[in-house]
């Protein structure tokens, strides 16, 4: 039987790997609807062309006026934020791959699994913003949430060796990005290509940017205690270079479980889609005895303080985080754009988590509503640090 994908990011890092599993399993997985902001019209097209979707939705109304005539017939177009949500519950859609970056990609995520369609998400910052709410309404639908960031596949797998309750800790690995062994009395000098060479993965430049001041991890983090129902002190993060072990559980006993693999996103994407069952691949192997020495480093907290950040915001209330997310968003967009330098990232979600007082979050429109009032403070904040 054929899954049929909705896939939003579609021309995004994690969509160009998602198309790449599934042209790798053609009677396995096919591509239903697509979703996309529109900044890739291009691609867009060339998708269309190749995988003939029912429905591609394009935030972006212009882009979706000028690929229209050029569309494969029967490929039906629609535009606007609400056009992600019909593409996620298209009645041809069996999973969603849930990868627009952002805050935005909360919308159609609920939308999805209030429609009883199982979520494969990349888009961590859904979970961030609104955790709680997401959990249940896939409990309540009787579907899951399957992660696809690297980290939580790997968490997702180890856990599968023992119950939950023989567990003592997550550990999460994080690269320390391109800027592990840089002097942070230098940090005000890092400019914007600087950021986005991260040394092990090739990625989007806002995750990029994050990846870079450790904000991933923390956001990472939040993710891992709402999909796994692990409170924050029980999720700990350590800095592994290479990035092959992507991420650790140690058991009650002292036992550890961890997941390597090649630092390729074509391997957390296919076990998401293949789950619960595993599907063989001819991708490429992991020589285990070419790796030589797997390092570990503890996580500095004074060089990346984001990850404590983040911890301290779960722990205050449901609404610090989606605060902290939207903060962070304002302000790496921010950064890319030359109007920050990249210290101010951090003092600017800082800033704003300060002014915050956390509340619990009712519904979606509160998380929307939390959303909307940390990009208002991150803006503020922003006006008294622009170039």
């Amino acid at each position: 039987m054929i899954q049929r994908l909705a896939l939003l990011g579609a021309t995004g890092s994690i969509g160009d790997s998602t198309v790449e599993v599934v042209r790798h399993h053609p009677g396995r997985l096919a591509i239903s609807t697509i979703g996309a902001l529109g900044r890739n019209p291009e691609a867009l097209l060339a998708l269309a062309r190749e995988f003939r979707p029912q429905l591609i939705a394009v935030v972006d109304p212009k882009v979706a006026r000028d690929i229209r005539p050029a569309l494969p017939p029967g490929v039906e177009i629609a535009a606007g934020p609400e056009a992600l949500v019909a593409a996620a519950t298209h009645p041809a859609v069996d999973k969603v791959v849930a990868a627009i970056v952002g805050a935005a990609g909360l919308p159609p995520v609920a939308a999805a699994l209030a429609a009883g369609k199982s979520v494969a998400l990349a888009n961590k910052e859904s979970l961030v913003v609104a955790g709680r709410l997401l959990t249940d309404l896939a409990h309540a639908n009787g579907v899951e949430i399957v992660p696809i960031d690297s980290e939580h596949v790997a968490l997702h797998q180890a856990l599968r060796c023992g119950t939950r309750t023989e567990v003592r800790r997550l550990v999460l690995t994080a690269s320390g990005g391109p800027f592990l062994h840089r002097d942070p009395a230098t940090f005000a000098s890092i400019g914007r290509e600087e950021a986005l060479r991260h040394p092990t993965w090739s990625m989007g430049a806002k995750i990029s940017i994050d990846s870079a001041t450790l904000v991933n991890k923390g956001l990472e983090l939040i993710e891992a205690s709402h999909l796994f129902g692990v409170p924050p002190e029980a999720i700990d993060v350590v800095i592994h270079p290479r990035s092959l072990v992507h991420s650790m559980v140690e058991f009650r006993d002292g036992s550890w479980m961890a997941q390597l693999s090649v630092n390729d996103m074509i391997f957390p994407i296919q076990y998401a889609l293949a789950y619960p069952e595993r599907w063989p691949n001819e991708f490429p192997r992991l020589a285990l005895a070419e790796l030589g020495t797997l390092e570990f480093l503890p996580l500095d907290n004074r060089r990346f303080p984001a990850v404590q950040m983040a911890r301290a915001a779960l722990a205050a209330g449901e609404s610090a985080p989606a605060v902290l997310n939207a903060a962070n968003e304002v302000a790496v967009h921010a950064f890319l754009d030359g109007r920050i330098g990249y210290t101010d990232i951090l003092a600017i979600i800082s800033d704003v988590l300060e002014s915050h007082r956390p509340e619990g979050v009712a519904d979606l429109e509160a998380a929307l509503e939390w959303d909307r009032w940390g990009r208002e403070r991150a803006a503020g904040a922003l006006s008294k640090r622009s170039r």
